[in-house]
C-alpha cells in the first residue's frame, strides 16, 4: 500500500468527523460516573518522514506496577498545573521522551475514552517532522519505536477477538507489527482514528 503523505494525513483528519470507539467496548465502562473519573491525555506522534507518515510507540518500562511492558502513546494523567489536556499530552511526551513542544504542531483531538481503570483518555493527534530528538527516561519508557501509518491505519492490519467479560461480549483489537503487539486502549485509538481517515484497502 503507498505511503500516506503530511497533507494526507491532515486533509482526512481535518475534514472527516472524528470516529467513534466501539459500542461494545463503550458499554463495557457505562456504569462508571464521571465525578470518579480521573482525567489524562495521550499523544499521537505522527512523524513527516521522506517515505510517508511514521507513528511513533512507546513500550512502558518493564517495572511500571500498571501496564508494564506494554505498548502504548506517550502520556499520562491531568495535573493541575497544566492548563488544558493537550498541555497535559505535551508535557507527558516531554517527560516520557523529551520531545519539546515547539517540535510538535498539534490537529486535533479524538473522542474522549472511558477505561476500566476509571481514566477519561483524551487523545491528540500531532505532527512532527522528520528526525526528531527523542531522549527517554528510563523510569517510564524501555524503547520506542515506530509503524508506517499506511500499515497502521489501514483497517486490514487491525485484529478483532470476541471474549466475554462479566457476561458482556466485547471486541477486543490489536495491531501486530514486527515483534510489536499493540492492544488494549491504544488499539481502541487506532481503531476510531482508521474509521475518521477511512484509509482505501
Amino acid at each position: 500500500m503507498k505511503a500516506m503523505k503530511r497533507a494526507e494525513l491532515i486533509r482526512q483528519f481535518s475534514l472527516i468527523s472524528p470516529g467513534q470507539y466501539q459500542s461494545e467496548s463503550l458499554l463495557r465502562v457505562a456504569h462508571l460516573k464521571q465525578p470518579s473519573l480521573r482525567k489524562a491525555a495521550v499523544l499521537i506522534p505522527c512523524i513527516d518522514r521522506p517515505d510517508g507518515i511514521h507513528v511513533l510507540f512507546t513500550k512502558r518500562a518493564s517495572h511500571l506496577k500498571h501496564h508494564a511492558g506494554e505498548i502504548s502513546f506517550p502520556g499520562g494523567k491531568y495535573e493541575l498545573s497544566d492548563h488544558s489536556l493537550s498541555e497535559t499530552a505535551l508535557r507527558e511526551t516531554e517527560e516520557e521522551i523529551g520531545l519539546l513542544p515547539d517540535t510538535i504542531k498539534l490537529l486535533g483531538q479524538l473522542p474522549e475514552l472511558v477505561t476500566i481503570s476509571q481514566f477519561e483518555i483524551t487523545p491528540f493527534v500531532a505532527i512532527i517532522n522528520n528526525n526528531p530528538q527523542c531522549i527517554l527516561d528510563p523510569n517510564e519508557v524501555d524503547s520506542i519505536f515506530e509503524v508506517p501509518a499506511s500499515y497502521l491505519f489501514n483497517p486490514r492490519n487491525l485484529h478483532t477477538t470476541n471474549m466475554m467479560i462479566s457476561g458482556i461480549g466485547h471486541q477486543i483489537y490489536s495491531v501486530s507489527y514486527q515483534k510489536h503487539f499493540i492492544w488494549g486502549v491504544t488499539a481502541q485509538i487506532i481503531q476510531a482514528l482508521q474509521k475518521q481517515l477511512q484509509i482505501k484497502t
